[in-house]
């Protein structure tokens, strides 16, 4: 335990020119006096951690000293390479940088982890783009990725169903969700989320802004993707499942939706049939994902709905009908 907190402070030494007691303890998850007794092995070990006194003071590391990764295990090193994601950084102009990183991060493995980075590669991929969705990233994406690495303020021209509005951001962090891009960034006070495919220009200015450190933008996206997903979810309908149809509502309307509907179902009937109340974006929405389950899901209403999908039978069996009839 103590050896990889040892580690990750000469690590964290590396990545800063110099850190007070207090950061590092934080970081850490220890004391300032358990950080004080950790310099002192580490100076005794010979690595060269020196200590500014006073108030500004801190820990930094001299001599432009480097460790080399030795402290990483198997399950790290693996983990290391499947860290990035290799579309993802091409979109981004990155390719090239990550490339560099990966090769100076192998030529310091241990000789037995040499094979890590091949193992990952070989085991696992990450292919973001939904299937049957071509994957033309956004002719503006580079640019804002340059101003979100380098925390620059950016002027975005961004095309809106009522015409193009201009906004200045300060772009915190970029998502890549389903084949889509999205920038978070701060306007007018407020953190928002755009979609970089519908910036029509944009200028990245010499200005810096600076980034909260309470930002948080996996969580920041989490809460406002399940906030959409939410809000999209306006209307209501009712169906009676049959077993396979209840099975099979997650796969063919919202999932979570589904679920929630399923678990606030009723007793089954007499068929193993069950009555549920789903959330859904509107009604032609609803249609034409629950046409997917056929005979096994009838809608109760909305009445109207309901009779849209008595016709489509109408429809359907009228088509069929013949070839049940030829003997």
């Amino acid at each position: 335990m103590r050896a990889a907190r040892l580690i990750k402070l000469v690590l964290l030494l590396q990545s800063r020119s110099s850190m007070t007691g207090t950061e590092l303890a934080r970081r850490l998850e220890v004391s300032e006096r358990t950080v004080a007794r950790d310099v002192l092995a580490l100076s005794e070990a010979g690595v060269p951690v020196y200590a500014d006194r006073g108030r500004a003071g801190g820990y930094r590391l001299i001599g432009g000293y480097r460790t080399r990764l030795t402290g990483l295990g198997r399950t790290e090193a693996e983990a290391l390479f499947l860290s990035g994601v290799p579309a993802a950084l091409r979109d981004m102009g990155l390719a090239d940088a990550a490339s560099a990183a990966r090769l100076k991060v192998s030529a310091a493995l241990l000789p037995e982890l040499s094979d890590a980075p091949t193992s990952a590669a070989q085991r696992f991929h990450l292919d973001a783009p939904g299937w049957w969705q071509p994957h033309d990233p956004p002719d503006l994406l580079p640019s804002v990725a340059d101003a979100v690495w380098d925390d620059r303020r950016m002027t975005a021209r961004y095309a809106r169903p009522g015409g193009e509005v201009e906004r200045d951001l300060e772009p915190y962090g970029l998502i890549l969700k389903a084949g889509v891009w999205y920038l978070a960034a701060r306007a007018d006070g407020d953190v928002r989320v755009y979609r970089v495919d519908r910036f029509t220009a944009v200028t990245v200015g010499e200005a810096r802004f600076h980034r909260p450190e309470a930002f948080d933008l996996p969580a920041f996206w989490e809460e406002r993707a399940a906030a959409f997903a939410r809000s999209i979810l306006r209307d209501r309908v009712e169906l009676r499942l049959s077993p396979d149809g209840a099975r099979r509502l997650p796969y063919v309307t919202d999932r979570t939706a589904a679920h929630e509907a399923l678990e606030a179902a009723g007793a089954p009937d007499k068929l193993g049939r069950v009555a549920v109340t789903l959330a859904v974006e509107s009604q032609d929405v609803a249609y034409e994902q629950l046409l997917a389950l056929g005979p096994e899901a009838e809608v109760l209403g909305p009445p109207e709905l309901r009779v849209r999908f008595a016709r489509a039978a109408d429809r359907a069996a009228a088509l069929y009908r013949p070839s049940l009839e030829t003997p």
